[in-house]
């Protein structure tokens, strides 16, 4: 978990803080596009996350959930090197959308913890994480929070020297991985256009010492690897008043998944009991059971996602609304498991979705934006582990957010109401859940450099297509997963405090929230079997409860010094503890300046997991020394360049994440040099 220049906005403050200057330094503004208003992370009622500029540069890892990993409040799923999604407050699945640049995201990653992401970190150009009212708008369940992750692949401007761009290459020593990225605009007249790539040759990854898996005397995670290539172009008109273009996207990756056990094949269920293996009087299954761990017994996943992109903004497009925006996008995704050079099990999922905003002038001082969303996901699964029978998931979602200022005060209010049908092809069996959302905040700037935040929404979340109808063996994560048709809409309600100071020598962020969510839908275990585990989804009352936060002292105008970290507490009523929740964490960092030198030296501690569900180990603390450091320069004829250098797990430490379905097979990695350099021009 490394953070070069800090958790968030307030080490950002320091890094572009000019060298020289002796006045006490303040945030400097960073917009938030998928605030609904777009506000400055200052103005937001609950944490607003926001990484952009040379910090994302070199914060960005392979997957979304290992870039945020470091962020206060948000960990990652970790399934080997390929596959790792972003968990906020200890929440993750559907109930954290990922967006790009406001349109949802239409991937398998919802559904299994070993289907990637497919949004590139590499090429975007900010990532935000919302909560509270702002994440509302986005989706009734977006109860742990929203990330959006904005690139440049639809131009919005024509560049003013005609042609722009950047590129990238970078290698570390952990997985022997080479990426190189670029990205291109150019335009004349009202047309822009824009291309992009990416591509990534990362292998089996190393892990700490003393890690010593049975039968092997390697420390690889054994089909750990991860090749991804992923290309764009985009084209826009560009006017006075707006613009309107579209992209096409497409990604194919290949990642191995670490951990799959054959020998969970013919296993099955006897009520609500598992039984693996021949009844008596009946033959064997025909498999062989007997699979080493060896790189062609590993499953890979063979990936590929095309998407095509319409985004739109027309300013003052007719009295009293000052913008209309669109978002619209069509997704043609599959993935293959392949296993021993065949094909095992096919996940298909063809979705659309559309966003429309109108952002209305101020009226008896309320301004506000006004919307409608609609999409529709056909996903299926075919082959041995096709533990969820074809679906289609139609949802439409009204939506309204609202603010109004009042001297130091500014108060924020959202309203949402959504349909959602999710019909099982196979059995016929429909389902179809309505549910309406509200959230309040306000924010109040008591005295120059502080303020309060303060924010409670109440969210109804229908059930998941997977969680309604699965049934059926899931090797990758070791679990029998049972659905269950008659699960009802959960419905949360969550409080969130915080306290920031944003000027002066000292600052600080830290918010403690309390979400409490009735008809709470999560995979109960109801037995294990030789590590399988029978999961059936099931519904009780459960509360969150926790504290993320940082405070920077700056030591002079070269150095500074910052203390962050988070828990999070989950419990089912009466029942115990929430499963694969993550860890406390805390951890101290020094970060310095000097002319074109940049650097930071960072110890990060993550507590024992002992908090655990009924048929979960506990996790063993570590803690992990890692460095970065960046020099900036320029050409001759005046083009920005970066060289940087990070080191994390420099004492090749064994740690496990615990929230990782494959903790024990797959470890984090050990000891890791990346080296980069990014020019734009």
């Amino acid at each position: 978990m490394l953070a070069l220049s800090g958790a968030g906005p307030i080490a950002q403050a320091q890094t572009t803080a000019p060298a020289a200057a002796e006045a006490a330094p303040s945030l400097p503004p960073v917009t938030v596009s998928a605030s609904g208003l777009q506000l400055g992370a200052s103005d937001m009622t609950t944490p607003a996350t926001v990484l952009e500029g040379d910090e994302l540069v070199r914060r960005r890892e392979a997957t979304l959930g290992e870039t945020l990993n470091s962020e206060p409040g948000i960990t990652s799923s970790h399934f080997g090197a390929g596959a790792s999604r972003p968990i906020i407050r200890g929440m993750d699945g559907p109930r954290v959308k990922v967006l790009s640049d406001g349109a949802e995201l239409h991937d398998a990653s919802t559904i299994s913890p070993d289907h990637a992401v497919v949004s590139e970190p590499l090429l975007a150009t900010q990532i935000e994480v919302l909560r509270g009212p702002s994440a509302l708008i986005y989706g009734n369940g977006a109860v742990g929070g929203v990330v959006n992750v904005l690139d440049g692949k639809v131009p919005t401007a024509v560049p003013a020297k005609g042609l722009e761009g950047s590129a990238e290459l970078r290698a570390n020593t952990g997985a022997r991985e080479g990426a190189g990225a670029f990205s291109l605009t150019g335009g004349t007249g009202n047309l822009a256009v824009h291309v992009e790539g990416v591509a990534r040759d990362a292998g089996d990854y190393r892990v700490g010492k003393g890690w010593a898996p049975e039968g092997e005397a390697t420390r690889k995670v054994l089909g750990s690897f991860n090749r991804t290539n992923t290309g764009s172009v985009g084209l826009s008109w560009v006017g006075d008043r707006g613009y309107l273009g579209a992209a096409y996207t497409r990604q194919a990756a290949k990642y191995g998944l670490p951990g799959h056990n054959h020998s969970f094949e013919g296993c099955h269920t006897h009520g609500n009991q598992l039984h693996c293996g021949a009844h008596e009087g009946e033959g064997e299954d025909g498999h062989d059971h007997d699979h080493g761990a060896g790189h062609g017994d590993v499953p890979v996943v063979d990936l590929r996602s095309e998407r095509f992109d319409i985004r739109g903004e027309l300013r003052n497009p007719f009295a009293g609304f000052s913008a209309l925006r669109l978002r619209a996008g069509v997704t043609d995704y599959v993935h293959d498991e392949v296993e021993d050079g065949a094909v095992s099990t096919t996940f298909k999922n063809k979705a659309y979705d559309t966003r429309i905003e109108l952002q209305h002038e101020p009226i008896a001082g309320f301004k506000g934006v006004i919307g409608l969303q609609t999409s529709q996901r056909k996903f299926s699964a075919e082959g041995e582990e096709a533990y969820v029978q074809p679906t289609v998931t139609r949802r439409t979602g009204l939506f309204a957010l609202e603010e109004y200022r009042l001297g130091d005060w500014r108060f924020e209010a959202a309203l949402r109401h959504d349909r959602q049908t999710a019909r099982a092809e196979t059995s016929g069996i429909e389902r179809s859940h309505n549910g309406t959302s509200a959230s309040l905040g306000a924010v109040w700037k008591f005295t120059p450099g502080y303020q309060l935040g303060a924010s409670f929404t109440r969210a109804s979340r229908a059930p998941s297509a997977e969680e309604l109808y699965a049934r059926g063996l899931h090797m990758a994560t070791s679990t029998y997963e049972r659905g269950d048709a008659s699960l009802r809409s959960e419905t949360s309600q969550n409080f969130d405090l915080s306290l920031k100071k944003t000027a002066s020598d000292t600052t600080f962020g830290v918010s403690v929230f309390r979400n409490r969510i009735n008809n709470y839908i999560y995979g109960r275990t109801l037995d294990a079997l030789d590590g399988l585990q029978l999961l059936q989804y099931s519904q009780a009352d459960a509360t969150f409860t926790g504290i993320e936060g940082q405070v920077r002292q700056r030591l002079n105008r070269n150095l500074g010094i910052t203390l962050f970290g988070d828990t999070v507490r989950a419990r089912i009523d009466g029942a115990g503890n929430l499963p694969r929740i993550p860890a406390t964490r805390a951890g101290l960092r020094l970060d310095g300046n000097w002319n074109a030198w940049e650097g930071q030296v960072e110890w990060v501690q993550v507590a024992r997991q002992n908090r655990i569900a009924a048929f979960e180990t506990a996790t063993p603390g570590y803690g992990m020394l890692n460095v970065g450091l960046a020099y900036n320069g320029q050409f001759s004829g005046g083009t920005p360049w970066q060289v940087y250098l990070k080191g994390t797990n420099l004492t090749d430490r064994l740690a496990y994440a615990h929230t990782s379905f494959i903790k024990n097979a797959a470890p984090l990695m050990g000891r890791n040099l990346t080296v980069g350099v990014k020019v734009a021009f």
